[in-house]
C-alpha cells in the first residue's frame, strides 16, 4: 500500500453529539490543518429520524449537527471557509438562506448551492463544509 506524506496528518473525527454516519464514511476527517465535514442531514442523533418535516427545521438541525462535529474536530462555525448545500427543491433556497444566515452572521464562508434529484433518506437539505482547525 502506498503511503502519502500526509498520512500521519490524517485522523477520523467522530462524536456522539451528532448523528452517526449512515454509510461507509466518517463524520469528518482532520488533515493538514483543515477539517472536512461530510454532508449532514437533519437527523436527530438519538432517534436517527428527521427532527422536522420542514425545510426550516431540517436546515437548523443540519447546522446544529455540523456545529457538533466541528467542535469535536477542534473547529467551529466561525472557522468554516467553504460549504456546499444540496437542496431537494431549489424553491427552498430563500428559506435555507434565512436559517443559514443565523449560523453565519458575519463574514460567511464561500458557498455553492445545488438542486439535486434526491438526498439520503429523502432529506430536504444536506450541507457539507471545510473548516480550518483552531489553535
Amino acid at each position: 500500500m502506498k503511503r502519502f506524506i500526509s498520512d500521519t496528518m490524517r485522523s477520523v473525527v467522530s462524536t456522539p453529539n451528532a448523528p452517526k454516519a449512515i454509510g461507509p464514511y466518517s463524520q469528518a476527517i482532520k488533515a493538514n490543518g483543515q477539517l472536512f465535514v461530510s454532508g449532514c442531514i437533519g437527523l436527530d442523533k438519538d432517534t436517527m429520524d428527521f427532527s422536522s418535516p420542514t425545510i426550516e427545521g431540517q436546515t437548523e438541525k443540519v447546522l446544529e449537527n455540523m456545529a457538533a462535529i466541528l467542535e469535536a474536530g477542534g473547529s467551529s462555525l466561525k472557522s468554516v471557509v467553504k460549504t456546499t448545500i444540496l437542496l431537494k427543491d431549489i424553491n427552498d433556497f430563500a428559506a435555507v438562506n434565512a436559517i443559514y444566515g443565523k449560523f453565519f452572521p458575519v463574514d460567511p464562508p464561500a458557498r455553492a448551492t445545488y438542486a439535486v434529484a434526491a438526498l439520503p433518506k429523502n432529506a430536504l437539505v444536506e450541507i457539507e463544509c471545510i473548516a480550518l482547525l483552531e489553535e
